[in-house]
């Protein structure tokens, strides 16, 4: 029978593991989303249901924004 602390150390690894696979999740990227009853728009991250066909390439913004461009001026 296992010990409690094998039990503990094994558990602990677990939590670590899954730790780790969590912080590189990237988030969600935002659509826009047609209704087939009416053609009107909404923008979501996921589908608003059935009824709705995504109207839109992935925006990487939030809320359908493209994201910001930066632009970086060398200095002399």
């Amino acid at each position: 029978m296992p010990s409690i602390r094998l039990i503990m150390r094994s558990s602990a690894s677990v939590a670590m593991g899954l730790a780790c696979v969590a912080a590189l999740a990237a988030p969600a990227p935002w659509y826009y989303w047609r209704s087939q009853i009416d053609g009107k728009r909404l923008c979501a991250q996921t589908s608003p249901g059935a009824g709705w066909t995504r109207d839109s390439a992935a925006f990487e913004g939030p809320g359908c924004q493209p994201r910001r461009r930066v632009i970086v001026v060398p200095m002399r």
